[in-house]
């Protein structure tokens, strides 16, 4: 029996359009996954976000649909101090590190970031961060700016 390939593209709009979350039952409960794509300098850039109660899991990926190195950041005591640990490969590799502890700081949740960006790419790093913030701010993940600031 020959095997379909699935159809990509209906897939991420299944997935796109999947919305399990209640806002009356506010961080408690529901899961909310957002997927989109970018193009930077010719290269692909797809971000799938998925908002679970207190955490945040984040994929980007980079031309292809490769899980990547995972990293799991989370706010630790004192306040505004931010662990990283590196759960899937990414050893020496601080691709994807310095953006989970950005983002940790910006939304105050524990992330969970897979990440598939090239290594030696400053650039394209950088631009991933910054369309993935964006998303964040426009979802309302983020915290406000007098939340994150200490006295």
């Amino acid at each position: 029996m020959a095997r379909e390939e699935p159809d990509v593209e209906a897939l991420n709009e299944v997935i796109s359009s999947a919305l399990v979350f209640n806002d009356e039952v506010g961080n408690s409960g529901g899961v909310q996954i957002t997927c989109f794509s970018e193009v930077f300098n010719d290269v692909a850039l797809h971000f799938q976000i998925l908002r679970l109660p207190k955490q945040i899991y984040v994929w980007i990926g980079c031309d292809s649909a490769k899980l990547g190195c995972i990293y799991a950041a989370a706010p630790t005591r004192p306040k505004d101090m931010i662990s990283v640990s590196s759960i899937l490969g990414g050893v020496s590799d601080n691709t994807g590190s310095g953006i989970a502890r950005r983002l940790v700081l910006k939304t105050g949740l524990n992330i969970i970031l897979a990440c598939n960006i090239p290594k030696n790419s400053p650039m394209l790093e950088a631009e991933a961060e910054k369309m993935l913030v964006q998303k964040l701010i426009q979802l309302g993940y983020t915290r406000a700016k007098a939340e994150g600031s200490s006295s």
